[in-house]
């Protein structure tokens, strides 16, 4: 097939949500970190920030998320706000507590039929993977609820990790972007 140089095709551009979870509850020492549930401020933040990428366009079709309790109540919030069906949640137990390389396989195990996913996960780890994903934008720290949004082209998730990966947007609850 030849490329006509005049009209070329329009890039297949995805999009990628890094969703740090929600603020949770510290004040029953005897819940493991695993199992803290958001607290008021959490549930409030998750609500408003899910509501403020609906209004601003911002599509979501699939979410990667961990399972900690207060990232999954997080994820919740945006299927609500999205009115997606439980089956475009998929678990990752790598995005708790994980490794650098833990993002890009989640990214790059998401079902290509899906161009818009979010992605819910933990500090430092979500900080640390924003920072390498692009050389124009430096986050020292990922608030929680904060959602860095990029633009990726490609065809397939699979070939998320050789991609060039672009700057979109930052939004935080205290920090709105």
């Amino acid at each position: 097939m030849m490329v006509d140089p005049i009209f070329p095709q329009p890039k297949k551009m995805k999009s990628v949500l890094l969703i740090r979870h929600a603020k949770s509850n510290w004040d029953d020492a005897s819940v493991t970190d695993f199992a803290r549930p958001l607290d008021a401020l959490g549930k409030n933040d998750a609500s408003l920030m899910a509501n403020r990428l609906l209004i601003k366009g911002v599509t979501v079709d699939y979410i990667l998320c961990s399972p900690a309790k207060r990232a999954r109540k997080t994820a919740e919030y945006f299927l609500e706000a999205y009115n997606l069906n439980i089956n475009r949640l998929a678990f990752r137990d790598s995005l708790y507590e994980p490794m650098q390389s833990a993002f890009a396989e989640a990214i790059e195990s998401a079902p290509d039929e899906f161009q818009n996913i979010a992605l819910f996960s933990h500090n430092p780890g979500i900080t640390f993977f924003v920072n390498s994903l692009t050389d124009s934008v430096r986050i020292d720290n990922i608030p929680t609820c904060g959602i860095f949004g990029i633009k990726v082209e490609l065809e397939k998730w699979k070939n998320f990790n050789t991609s060039k990966p672009e700057f979109w947007f930052f939004d935080s609850p205290k920090y709105p972007g």
